[in-house]
């Protein structure tokens, strides 16, 4: 479990930086959509390791539920941006989330049972708790096209009930 915290200290450390969060506010719509994007991807990801990790089946339903949900929404931000004719732009806080997430699967695919169940329920936790944070009080109030700023409202209403999902998981396994 020491592992895993190193990897979602880096996380939050990102999200939790104020200076960050300026920086982030300076970014434009189709940055914020890479973020977004970039953030849905990486959540994919974290649930297809649980899958071939876990044989704890509400960690099973968990990550399905977040493979199934997180691609809609980038199916839906990608039709968004087709409609627009625009292309999301990548950015250095797209960069620095990949590049966490690499360090976080790396500890992720050293732990196995229990101990890897609680790490990725830590970790689900911990990263919708920031995500939601920075999409709400950031991203949402910075976005300057309309249509973008009610897919970010819907996708974050979304990943609400995935975070609250995830603190009950939490809660659940530490019983």
């Amino acid at each position: 479990m020491k592992i895993l915290m190193s990897g979602m200290a880096l996380v939050a450390a990102m999200f939790a930086s104020q200076a960050v969060a300026e920086d982030v506010a300076d970014l434009n719509d189709l940055e914020f959509a890479h973020i977004a994007y970039t953030a849905d991807n990486i959540d994919i990801r974290y649930a297809h390791l649980a899958l071939a990790l876990s044989t704890n089946p509400e960690i099973h339903a968990f990550a399905n539920t977040m493979i199934s949900d997180h691609n809609a929404v980038n199916a839906a931000a990608l039709e968004l941006l087709d409609k627009l004719g625009a292309t999301a732009q990548d950015n250095f806080f797209s960069q620095a989330l990949n590049e966490g997430a690499e360090k976080i699967i790396d500890d992720f695919s050293k732990l196995r049972g229990a101990e890897f169940d609680a790490a990725y329920a830590a970790n689900e936790l911990a990263y919708h708790q920031t995500v939601n944070d920075l999409v709400e009080n950031t991203m949402i109030p910075n976005i300057e096209n309309a249509e973008v700023k009610a897919l970010f409202q819907q996708g974050l209403d979304i990943f609400k009930v995935h975070e609250t999902h995830a603190e009950m998981m939490v809660k659940g396994l530490s019983h």
